[in-house]
């Protein structure tokens, strides 16, 4: 293969992933003309159409879908053998990209990441919050976090923090107009803020303890986000109930703007896990990340 086809095979891959000529192009370091001559060139070439384009996005065709299947994983497995030279550095260097929710974002990985990213400053973590559960190798991740049961069988897994304790809480003002419940089987009669998962598309449900067993309890109400800031203001604002990590609201608790609510109901969650493929061949710098997270009691 000439190196004018190679370089055109890697053109039509990162706009397939980018599924956007504009962010392709500025990947690349070409301008966004020239970035459509290379894929018209490819395409005459073969003598098939591998992109469709509309005005507002760009995608590949089924021809295209096949070929970018085939060449993503190669190229990106080249990438990593050229950022694995980094170990014959003297610093180790690259840029290990992480999938996360935001409350292990905010808790432990930018904690922990802190002195590491100081130490060796040729490391870029890239941090990316979302309450999906990301495929890791299929959207380019390094590795993601989540909590520990929801971490599939085939992957490694990494613990990197304790279980996480959890709470319901509301505001003075919200019980002021609302009986406090005595059992959790009596949330159903309350409002609700809640967490939308974006994955199965459900909201996230209650843990709970009752009568020496676990239940799930979904509690709706007037507000639903897909972050836990969002949901803390809501409920400082009066609106009704949350579900949140304790840490979260413990100023708050302590001065008397929330109340906890069924405490002895309440059990923690399984703590966080980083979690990657088993066959990847990790970099110095992912190792370096990994050993900066791990869970040490």
């Amino acid at each position: 293969m000439q190196r004018e086809e190679m370089a055109d095979l890697t053109a039509l891959v990162v706009v397939a992933e980018e599924r956007n000529f504009t962010r392709a192009a500025a990947k690349l370091g070409l301008s966004q003309s020239a970035l459509s001559q290379i894929v018209r060139r490819l395409e005459e070439r073969l003598g098939v159409r591998l992109l469709a384009r509309t005005t507002r996005s760009v995608a590949p065709t089924e021809a295209g879908e096949r070929l970018v299947r085939t060449l993503s994983p190669m190229l990106h497995d080249l990438d990593q053998s050229i950022a694995d030279l980094s170990e014959f550095r003297d610093r180790p260097a690259g840029t290990v990209r992480l999938t996360t929710v935001e409350h292990a974002a905010k808790t432990i990985l930018c904690p922990a990441l802190t002195r590491l990213l100081t130490d060796y400053p040729d490391i870029t973590v890239e941090i990316i919050v979302d309450y999906g559960l990301a495929d890791v190798v299929a959207d380019r991740f390094d590795a993601g976090v989540r909590l520990g049961e929801q971490v599939a069988k085939d992957m490694i897994a990494v613990r990197i923090g304790p279980d996480i304790p959890m709470a319901i809480v509301g505001s003075p003002g919200y019980f002021s107009r609302h009986a406090w419940p005595e059992k959790p089987r009596h949330l159903v009669e309350h409002r609700g803020i809640n967490l939308r998962l974006p994955t199965s598309g459900i909201l996230n449900a209650w843990r709970l303890i009752e009568d020496g067993r676990e239940v799930r309890v979904r509690v709706d109400g007037p507000l639903v986000f897909n972050t836990i800031d969002l949901i803390l203001d809501a409920t400082l604002g009066d609106l009704g109930l949350a579900y949140l990590p304790l840490d979260q609201v413990k100023t708050h608790l302590t001065s008397g703007r929330l109340v906890q609510i069924l405490a002895g109901s309440t059990p923690p969650l399984p703590g966080y896990h980083l979690y990657y493929p088993s066959r990847r061949q990790a970099s110095p710098a992912f190792r370096l990340v990994v050993d900066a997270l791990r869970y040490r009691r």
